[in-house]
């Protein structure tokens, strides 16, 4: 559902010369493979033999051979997308969405569930996230280039040598092999474009380098990535209700006006190294890096419409006297690191038996450094205004001053003539040192087994990880007044200093103009001031984390599995289980009444996880698939940590933090699919699925219902716990469509067309626990559209590749309350085009465009009438070339 803007702000480009800037990156998966052709007519024409219709047929014939439901993206058809990492390229694949962070994909979410349902491993080795202070174990995809990879596969079904830690889906993230590639080979790709709002400039680069003969092989390359954007927002804190006739202050409490300047870079590199003693024997070792960095300058002011000193205001239109305006600026920056470290070893003697080890170290580094300067307008400074709402969008505000009439009656005054922005109180200016670090060392062993014979082979295998993780729930607790101390100690503070004289380069109608803070000297000058102030005793920088929002937390999981696939006439059947064993030790410290007190919780399960897979050949190119299984969704550290801080005068006491007595989400499911493979390296099929889940996560207030929390004698089960809670009744169920075909029965130079397509049609919901007789039914779970939709219409020939991509989602529920409520996601859609040209067999130039729609990012309450938020950051461009020797 396209968002339509108004003409009257359409953004012009005034982007500048563009030049080609060379970085040394990542291998890329993106090499257009060539090969002359001869023509009867011009006697030399190059014609594309791999790119989309390799990938597409490699993909296909995958997924036709595999015993589970399964959908794979190859290295070459990600090259073909205008995408910067794996989340974008997964996106392509039947019935799954991405969540975006600023128009950046971010999150995956397979069949509208939420993305911590989606377990991933790269290389079979499973990885956890922990992202924003574990409030996640879903693994964010924006760290992890795509040019890092080889193939993509989503698992829709397990098997029982996968990780049951997967309710909807295991997504397995391959990297290269010096082995894809016999002798010396060099490819790679330059590219540089820029950002249709603001002008902000993108390039990307990757080089991979590789060699190998008979038994040796090596492989090593990077990739870099980096964009400057601008980011329009616009937000309304909350809307309250007209609770009578005569009521004049209802609708919307602020008007919250944002513009965030990024600079966001991915940077990878990658090595491995192959060796093959002798026939049936394979040792290797690979290492990874991957960094995900974002700078952020933060311009944000808040018209503080339900603290006007007086007025009217609605839903429509406002007219205030005196409304507070508070600016929060900020310099700040996220981080997140990936070290992934694997050795391991093969043998196969030949006859059928097959003995594999891998052992992987792999550290994942997330940390966020905000902080956030603050002030406010007060008395005769915060102006009067009045607003209109005939595009609930975008409220557009007009300024004036507010006079006194000698008697302390304040009134609306002429338009105001200079900028509310110079008028923000320095005394009372503010340092929130919001701050976030969570860091997780992983080891894990891997052991398999399997032995084929004629018509059925067994497979066995063990997995043990041992995972420490240390750190923080994002903290916003420390706060310093820096306005009113920076004098104190030589060093004043005027945050009305930083104000510019360039004008806010943005889409979006206002009223009134704004012009940027210079975040960089703030963050310069806050950071030479907090020593200051620490020396002087006036900032404690240890307090930025208070000591309930740290958590340790080691999780070990041993696992083993066996399982047998029997080949009957037509038929494929994969049947067994794995039976995993959990242990948790949980610490963390609990705050009441001033009194800090250590806790330490350890839990264990062990659980069985079946599955079984069936596969029919109905025909030489149709197939069915029928599949049962059993999953888990184990809870993130930060909801689950100890930390809390507890009142114990309440009546009842209330307790706020984490949740460690959560249950893990289980969950039984069934698949089906029929796929009919068609000439073209094409497919046609359907697929459907089930799944009834147990203990659905939800936040909440209820009692603890548990001794957790108990120390100091004192029986705290009864406490009103602020948390993440277990409902019940969960079910999740859908249908997905997916065509796709290059059309070789059409004549000449027409079968150079193809199209890929899907659409799924979801539906889920859940129940909260009852609690003193009263229960929420059927709420929708967070991340899940109804509908999701992708199609791409290509050509290729004569060394020409082009390709149109379209997808679509409609309205989500992003956030959950107890009850139900919530801030909805409306749906928006994507349209992309990018173009390949083979110069030579060693030469492709290419251009991408990508978010033509200029999508409008829309969160809502209730209804579309009440937007809560409106986000922009528009197209993108993007020329180079890409080379392979």
């Amino acid at each position: 559902m396209k968002s339509k803007r108004q003409p009257s702000f359409k953004y012009r480009n005034s982007a500048g010369t563009i030049s080609l800037v060379l970085m040394l990156a990542a291998p890329s998966i993106a090499n257009a493979q060539v090969a002359g052709e001869e023509n009867a007519e011009d006697g030399n024409v190059i014609v594309v033999t791999g790119s989309i219709v390799a990938a597409q047929g490699a993909s296909v014939e995958a997924k036709r051979k595999a015993h589970n439901l399964v959908d794979v993206a190859a290295a070459d058809s990600v090259g073909r997308f205008p995408d910067q990492n794996s989340a974008a390229a997964l996106s392509r694949l039947p019935a799954v969405a991405v969540q975006r962070d600023q128009g950046q994909e971010r999150y995956i979410q397979v069949r509208g569930a939420p993305n911590r349902w989606t377990s991933v491993s790269i290389d079979g080795i499973p990885m956890i996230g922990v992202d924003e202070g574990g409030d996640t174990r879903a693994y964010r995809f924006d760290a992890v280039p795509a040019v890092l990879l080889s193939s993509l596969v989503i698992n829709k079904s397990l098997t029982p040598d996968l990780t049951a830690e997967a309710i909807v889906a295991n997504i397995d993230l391959q990297s290269y092999s010096p082995f894809d590639q016999s002798g010396f080979h060099v490819s790679g790709d330059l590219g540089y474009g820029f950002m249709d709002q603001g002008g902000g400039e993108q390039r990307q680069g990757s080089l991979r380098v590789s060699w190998s003969d008979d038994r040796f092989g090596v492989v090593a390359g990077g990739s870099h990535y980096r964009r400057k954007q601008i980011t329009d927002n616009r937000e309304v804190g909350a809307y309250d209700e007209q609770t009578n006739d005569t009521d004049a202050t209802f609708g919307p409490t602020e008007f919250d006006i944002r513009q965030y300047e990024l600079e966001r870079w991915n940077n990878g590199l990658f090595a491995g190294v192959e060796f093959r003693p002798s026939d049936g024997v394979r040792l290797f070792g690979t290492t990874i890096f991957t960094e995900f960095s974002d700078n952020e300058q933060r311009n944000q002011y808040e018209l503080r419409l339900d603290r006007a000193v007086s007025g009217v205001r609605n839903l429509d239109d406002g007219d205030l006297v005196g409304v507070p305006l508070r600016g929060s600026f900020n310099f700040g920056e996220y981080r997140n690191r990936n070290f992934i470290n694997l050795i391991g070893g093969e043998y196969e003697d030949g006859d059928g038996l097959k003995i594999s080890g891998k052992f992987n170290y792999t550290r994942t580094e997330n940390s966020s450094y905000l902080p956030l300067v603050q002030s406010s307008t007060a008395g005769l400074d915060s102006p009067s205004i009045t607003y209109d709402r005939s595009d609930p969008r975008f409220p557009v505000v007009t300024l004036y001053q507010t006079v006194d009439d000698g008697a302390g009656n304040l009134s609306r005054g002429p338009l105001l003539d200079i900028s509310p922005q110079t008028l923000l109180s320095v005394p009372g200016a503010i340092l929130i040192a919001a701050s976030q670090e969570t860091v997780s060392d992983s080891y894990t062993a891997k052991l398999d087994f399997s032995k084929e014979m004629e018509n059925i082979s067994f497979a066995a295998g063990a997995l043990y990880v041992d995972r420490k993780v240390r750190g923080n729930n994002f903290s916003f607790a420390n706060v310093a007044y820096v306005g009113a101390l920076g004098g104190t100690v030589g060093q004043a503070f005027d945050v009305n200093s930083y104000v510019t004289d360039r004008p806010w380069d943005t889409q979006f109608p206002l009223g009134f103009t704004l012009n940027y803070v210079d975040n960089v000297a703030l963050r310069r000058d806050i950071d030479t001031l907090l020593p200051l102030l620490q020396a002087a005793g006036q900032f404690d920088p240890s307090q930025n984390v208070p000591i309930t929002d740290r958590y340790a937390q080691d999780e070990k999981l041993v696992s083993g599995y066996a399982m047998a696939t029997f080949d009957i006439g037509s038929a494929s059947i994969v049947a067994g289980a794995r039976i995993e064993h959990y242990e948790l030790d949980n610490a963390g410290t609990v705050v009441s009444d001033g009194v800090a007190t250590a806790l330490a919780i350890n839990r264990s399960d062990t659980d069985i996880f079946p599955s079984i897979n069936a596969r029919f050949d109905l025909g030489e190119n149709f197939v069915a698939r029928l599949s049962g299984q059993r999953g888990v969704s184990r809870p993130a550290y930060g909801a689950i940590r100890v930390g809390a801080s507890i009142n114990d005068t309440a009546s009842p006491g209330t307790i706020s933090g984490g949740n460690p007595g959560l249950q893990s989400e289980y969950t039984w499911g069934v698949d089906g699919s029929l796929e009919y493979y068609l000439p073209g390296n094409g497919i046609l099929s359907v697929a459907a699925f089930y799944r009834w889940v147990n203990n659905p996560f939800y936040q909440s207030e209820q009692a603890v219902g548990s001794s957790v929390f108990n120390s100091g004698d004192i029986d705290r089960s009864n406490y009103l716990l602020t948390s993440t809670f277990n409902g019940e009744n969960g079910r999740l169920y859908g249908v997905e469509f997916n065509y796709q075909q290059q059309f070789t029965f059409l004549p000449s130079p027409l079968d150079g067309f193809g199209f890929q397509g899907n659409v799924t049609f979801l539906d889920g919901q859940f129940d909260t626990q009852e609690i003193n007789g009263v229960q929420a039914t059927d709420i929708a779970f967070q991340g899940l559209s109804d509908t999701i939709a992708n199609a791409s219409f290509y050509y290729e020939k004569y060394g020409l590749s082009a390709r149109v991509s379209y997808q679509w989602r409609s309205d989500w529920l992003d956030t959950l309350g107890g009850t139900g409520s919530g801030e909805f996601r409306k749906g928006y859609e994507n349209l992309d085009i990018s173009l390949r040209y083979a110069i030579n067999e060693n030469l492709t130039v290419f251009a991408d465009a990508a978010n033509l729609t200029d999508a409008l990012y829309i969160a809502y309450e209730g209804d579309s009438s009440r937007p809560s938020e409106v986000e922009q950051i528009g197209s993108r461009y993007l020329f180079g070339l890409r080379f392979s020797y």
